[in-house]
């Protein structure tokens, strides 16, 4: 198998010519840079069939990007069908040719621009609706609510409904349809764009639900008629939800180290026991 990139300096020395800089380029989103880059350095032979991706660590310090910025990335390439993930080893290369069922044009929105998006929307949109929702419509919530505790306590799933609908609840309850509209157009996407869907899906599988606690906060501040404490919460909700996605790709990195370092202690003991 080849040799990857960290370990062979004329391998380096072409991909450093060939790699626009993420931050220079002015091709648009860093993730999609990367993988442009990396589907380049893969077609000219650099990362040949069949070699490794270098390590997420060291495609962080190449590309000076944030470890989500490549996972995303690696995940973007895996739905493109140029990498393939292997348990516990990283990712190897399949071909420079794109998967015709997955055009680039799929991966534009990836989680973490999502939920900024949302953050943006969603927080003036709790707001405004402490203002305005109806009794009716403040019902209806709770009601979403109790529905969510149900589905959080259900078999991992890649849908939460109840979820969806407890925060387009919300946008309806702003009595401005622009606003119902925008929202739902970004739970839309959280579902349709499959980037954005394949990350929040290993978050799901890793266990991650609904945050109950967030959810109830921002319901008790649209109760009290108090559009402070309503966007308070929502922002922290969403803050959350960011600061789990940066979780998640810490944490899948710690798992893979904590097996190794299992692995390494039950050979140490066997060692030991002759």
């Amino acid at each position: 198998m080849s040799q990857g990139l960290e370990s062979n300096p004329k391998r380096r020395s072409a991909a450093s010519a060939a790699a626009p800089s993420p931050e220079t380029s002015g091709a648009g989103k860093l993730y999609r840079v990367i993988i442009d880059t990396l589907q380049a350095e893969i077609a000219s032979g650099v990362f040949p069939a069949g070699s490794r991706l270098p390590p997420e660590r060291l495609l962080v310090e190449r590309f000076a990007v944030s470890r989500l910025t490549i996972r995303e990335a690696l995940i973007g390439m895996e739905i493109l069908g140029l990498v393939e993930a292997r348990q516990g080893s990283g990712f190897y290369v399949i071909g420079a040719t794109a998967n015709r069922q997955a055009t680039p044009d799929a991966l534009d929105i990836g989680a973490f621009e999502l939920t900024e998006a949302r953050r943006i929307v969603e927080v003036q949109a709790a707001a405004l609706a402490a203002l305005a929702a109806t009794d009716e419509q403040i019902r209806e919530m709770e009601a979403v609510l109790q529905k969510m505790e149900l589905e959080n306590d259900e078999p991992r799933q890649g849908d939460w409904a109840a979820d969806r609908r407890f925060h387009t609840e919300i946008a309806r309850a702003t009595q401005n349809s622009a606003i119902v509209l925008m929202v739902e157009m970004l739970w839309d996407v959280r579902t349709r764009s499959p980037l954005c869907n394949a990350m929040l899906q290993r978050i799901t599988a890793a266990g991650g639900t609904p945050r109950m606690t967030d959810h109830r906060s921002i319901l008790d501040g649209i109760k009290a008629r108090n559009p402070t404490a309503a966007r308070d919460a929502m922002l922290i909700h969403l803050d959350r939800v960011l600061a789990d996605l940066l979780a998640f790709t810490e944490n899948d990195s710690i798992e893979k180290l904590t097996t190794a370092n299992a692995q390494r202690r039950a050979a140490a003991r066997r060692r030991l026991s002759i």
